[in-house]
């Protein structure tokens, strides 16, 4: 087996959850991969490059930082991933595809080796991406195509380099690399196969813990101002989820529970006209849904364990050998938790 194909092989495995490893999916899986691969320089050489723009040098440096950060106070493991750089010219890295049923919040999912089933189906190239979405919404599903500005491959690709940073993200503002930076390096450390929303929310919990830790430490509040905007569209977006499903299992006819959810949406859009200018579907809610209905499981989870990211990884891996029944009830809100806004530790 050549070098090359070996790298296809293992890419196809470690990158299944983007696409599957049909003969058409490894094509542009294992194309799509090995291009980032080939466009990534380690940062070192970009920053000793005369010809390196000022700007990008100052991102570069600003991204090392984080890394740093998330190495020695969140104690996250130290992979390959972010050392190197690549400008691929585009706004995504991936476009994944999203699907669920007209009447229902739980999306179709795709099973690959090794990750599992998952709640999506990436593509490197956005035409490609809609014309499956097309061929979903012709079965009758609703479907989402969100940008994807990076993923993980779990530390498996290591050997290739890691994960590089993109341009796709690196010119975001300080808070925003901070989360990605922070939730991408996240999934190797816990990560269960064919469970999307016990991952999401794990990686999610990491990224806003670490944010309000690296905040702190650096500005001396506990958060950006815009946090508090962001939480309180992340809990109208639940409150919203949380009414459908409801409307989704009211034992009326289908026309009924047609029309509560066309009523539910316009009231929704109405009332939150910021968030509404996105697609509002069973898709876009689903996918939202798996990155943010667990975070204050893990959030409460961090707490118990003496906000000690060490011992909360050791109890988040714990929960990751249960069954998945196990862990949706692991997953669930917790009367009378207490709220880590504000706790000076952070």
């Amino acid at each position: 087996m050549s070098a090359k194909t070996l790298t296809s092989w293992v890419a196809c495995a470690v990158l299944s959850a983007l696409s599957g490893c049909s003969v058409g999916y490894l094509a542009q899986s294992v194309g799509g991969h090995w291009d980032l691969v080939s466009r990534a320089r380690p940062v070192d050489d970009w920053m000793a490059d005369p010809a390196t723009p000022q700007r990008l040098r100052d991102r570069l440096a600003l991204a090392q930082s984080l890394r740093r950060f998330a190495i020695e106070e969140l104690r996250l493991p130290d992979h390959a991933s972010f050392q190197r750089f690549a400008q691929i010219h585009r706004p995504a890295v991936i476009w994944n595809v999203v699907a669920a049923p007209e009447l229902s919040l739980e999306p179709k999912t795709w099973c690959f080796p090794v990750v599992g089933c998952v709640a999506y189906r990436g593509y490197f190239d956005r035409e490609q991406a809609a014309a499956y979405a097309q061929t979903l919404k012709n079965e009758g599903l609703e479907v989402y195509i969100a940008a994807v500005p990076a993923y993980s491959t779990l530390g498996k690709t290591d050997w290739l380099g890691g994960d590089p940073l993109l341009d796709t993200f690196l010119y975001w503002d300080e808070a925003a690399l901070a989360r990605l930076i922070f939730h991408e390096m996240a999934h190797p450390l816990v990560f269960v196969p064919g469970d999307t929303a016990f991952n999401e929310s794990f990686a999610s919990a990491v990224e806003q813990l670490g944010l309000t830790r690296w905040w702190r430490s650096t500005r001396g509040s506990a958060a950006p101002p815009k946090d508090a905007r962001l939480a309180q569209q992340q809990q109208a977006l639940k409150d919203l989820r949380q009414t459908l499903r409801e409307i989704y299992s009211r034992a009326v006819s289908y026309g009924q529970r047609r029309e509560a959810k066309a009523a539910a949406l316009a009231k929704f859009r109405s009332l939150h006209p910021e968030i509404a200018t996105e697609l509002l579907n069973n898709a876009s809610l689903a996918l939202r849904s798996s990155y943010d209905d667990g975070v204050s499981a893990f959030e409460q989870l961090f707490q118990d364990e003496g906000q000690d990211f060490e011992k909360f990884y050791a109890a988040a891996q714990r929960w990751a050998q249960l069954t998945e029944d196990q862990r949706r009830l692991k997953l669930q809100p917790r009367v009378g938790a207490t709220p880590l806004s504000g706790d000076p530790r952070l």
